[in-house]
């Protein structure tokens, strides 16, 4: 990376994307953000269920994401950790008419059930991410996790809603909420609420506007957005900002999304 591109070089990109970071990462991106789902609430696990279930269905329309996602808190009674914990077999039966894409109200239920255990058996979300942690990466600890989420009975289909790194996923939507809980961005937009956690571990959020913002400014070069391309990624934004890489993806998203870059 000693020249990112033919017009810029590390330290100018650096400095381009740390103030597209400061323009980025602030209060205003939650209007039109699935985090704003977690922020409705102030207790902990209130906000990590909130922020997990957003993060599940969060592909595809943003505003059918945030609408869907405010559906499902209206359907937990506004009540996440609540209702997961003490919800009887016949509340349940309320989340069945729930879909988005290809999560539906069978994927919801399975998700509250497995929720339930995480909490019960395994200390809750945090000290279930935290597990085979390692000091620069959380991809083992999602493929762990997605294998501790499904050891109770559960439906085969499911599974596809909870990305597994090691088989050369991506797993934007988990990596996008690990960024919310861990990285305490001092802007009032992620919560930095997993004090076990550290930002250095975190991996970028790749998307098709991550991406595609990534390869043009040459810190990318795989075609695919896969495990591979999200390591070939992490390698070049840890160079950037070693303790702090994914304060990246307020740069890389926004010139995507709001600035057509």
């Amino acid at each position: 990376m000693k020249q990112i591109s033919k017009r810029l070089t590390k330290k100018d990109l650096k400095e381009f994307l740390d103030s597209k970071v400061v323009q980025y990462n602030n209060f205003k991106f939650i209007e039109s953000d699935p985090i704003q789902i977690p922020h409705l609430f102030t207790k902990k696990e209130d906000i990590e269920i909130a922020g997990f279930l957003t993060a599940t269905i969060a592909w595809g329309n943003r505003k059918s994401i945030i609408n869907n996602a405010k559906r499902m808190i209206l359907l937990l009674e506004n009540a996440p950790f609540d209702f997961v914990m003490n919800h009887e077999e016949t509340d349940l039966e309320k989340l069945l008419p729930f879909v988005h894409r290809t999560f539906n109200g069978k994927d919801f239920i399975q998700f509250i059930n497995s929720l339930q255990h995480i909490y019960k058996n395994h200390g809750g979300l945090e000290s279930a991410f935290s597990k085979h942690a390692k000091k620069d990466s959380l991809q083992k600890s999602i493929s762990n996790f997605k294998t501790t989420f499904f050891e109770i009975e559960h439906l085969p289909r499911t599974q596809k809603h909870v990305s597994d790194p090691l088989k050369n996923s991506a797993a934007k939507r988990i990596n996008m909420f690990l960024r919310w809980m861990i990285r305490n961005d001092k802007a009032g937009v992620d919560f930095g609420i997993w004090k076990s956690l550290s930002p250095s571990q975190l991996s970028c959020p790749l998307d098709v506007h991550s991406g595609n913002v990534a390869r043009k400014l040459g810190l990318l070069t795989r075609k695919q957005n896969d495990g591979k391309a999200l390591f070939e990624l992490d390698t070049n934004l840890r160079k950037l900002d070693k303790n702090d890489p994914v304060k990246y993806d307020f740069a890389l998203f926004g010139l995507g999304v709001f600035e057509g870059f």
